[in-house]
């Protein structure tokens, strides 16, 4: 049994930064994308708050939840099954009003009643589209040295083009923070400045009693987006911090970024940055151990459990139960659970979603730098 943190609870906004990803999130959402070859991107978020000891974890929905809530289950998988606790899914139209949620003050004001009746002293609030293996305990600590009002963690990198080009979109916010100190002196709205920058991940601490105060006084304004028109606007009367994170991270914000990211976890190195020290729980699917048939050939691969290979694999990223067919090529891709490749099909720089099936000797090519995708359950 994981040691429970009775300071802080957890909020996760699993909708983050659909719109960027169109194609992935047309069936799901941002949080349960596949990711890792055996992976949900909720996985390492769930996974971080829970060995760090936070065991009330809350996810506030907003559309397309459903493969979500069949990959949560209860979230046994994770030690969040509690009679206090645990895990807490909270559908769109949890408000009296019936609409959609537009931003976070209106999802955390939907849960107002929930927030004001637990014991918990700290919120810490996160989006779903990082993948990192982090102890929030060091968040939180740093925050009650520092006696903050508000802690935001931050990255030193520059700008994601893809964030430049989307920067009018509405759903598509993004925020750099000035620094003075460990201050947060200004706070950036869809900046395009180049360079190395403090790139805001998105994830903060706040007192939960402030954060209902809060929320009550921007909710009556009519203010929508928690950073945008609440913290940018009380810069001067708070006490915001920031916390500069400098561990791997993996920040899916487009397609082009999903698949990057994928590939990097081919490289030895990332893939113990992402996977250590601590362990990261997802669903359990009993399959059998991936079979590679005689004469087929796997180079620099990641491969889940349940694949069948007959034909040549090479820097690839295969979830579960994937099958390469006999004389079948696969290069650079990244095949969903349940893909088939036909027989002596040649697939390069490809995307396949689930239960695709690439006919045989069909041959699909893309590049590195703008890869085929094809959506859950096409034959091509």
């Amino acid at each position: 049994m994981l040691n429970s943190n009775t300071e802080a609870l957890g909020i996760i906004f699993p909708n983050s930064y659909d719109s960027m990803v169109p194609e992935l999130v047309s069936e799901r959402l941002m949080a349960s994308i596949p990711f890792a070859s055996r992976y949900r991107l909720c996985d390492f978020m769930l996974s971080s708050m829970v060995h760090s000891g936070i065991d009330n974890i809350s996810m506030i929905v907003r559309k397309n939840y459903h493969s979500l809530l069949d990959h949560l289950g209860a979230g046994r998988e994770w030690d969040l099954v509690r009679k206090n606790g645990g895990l807490n899914i909270v559908p769109p139209f949890a408000q009296k009003q019936v609409k959609v949620f537009e931003g976070k003050i209106e999802a955390l004001e939907s849960i107002r009643g929930y927030l004001l009746k637990q014991p918990q002293k700290y919120v810490i609030m996160t989006d779903a589209n990082l993948a990192l293996n982090f102890d929030f305990n060091e968040l939180l600590d740093a925050h009650i040295k520092s006696g903050a009002d508000v802690t935001i963690m931050y990255r030193k990198q520059e700008i994601p083009k893809a964030f430049i080009r989307q920067s009018r979109e509405r759903d598509a916010l993004y925020y750099t923070l000035g620094m003075n100190g460990d201050h947060v002196s200004k706070i950036y709205i869809n900046p395009t400045d180049e360079g190395e920058i403090n790139f805001s991940m998105n994830i903060y601490v706040v007192d939960r009693k402030l954060l209902i105060d809060l929320i009550d006084d921007a909710y009556i304004h009519g203010y929508t987006y928690f950073v945008r028109d609440l913290l940018a606007r009380q810069i001067d009367r708070m006490d915001i911090r920031g916390f500069c994170y400098d561990g791997y991270v993996a920040n899916i914000h487009d397609t082009q970024s999903y698949f990057e990211e994928n590939m990097r976890l081919l490289q030895e190195e990332n893939l113990t940055a992402l996977f250590s020290p601590n362990q990261i729980y997802t669903k359990i699917r009993d399959d059998n151990p991936t079979r590679y048939i005689s004469g087929s050939r796997a180079k620099n691969v990641m491969v889940a459990d349940g694949c069948v290979i007959e034909g040549e694999v090479e820097n690839s990223v295969l979830f579960r139960g994937v099958h390469v067919g006999k004389g079948a090529k696969v290069k650079n891709c990244v095949l969903m659970q349940d893909t088939i490749v036909g027989e002596n099909a040649n697939v390069e720089y490809v995307i396949t979603d689930k239960d695709v099936r690439i006919s045989a000797g069909k041959s699909l090519t893309g590049n590195d730098s703008y890869q085929v995708y094809v959506a859950k359950g096409e034959t091509v």
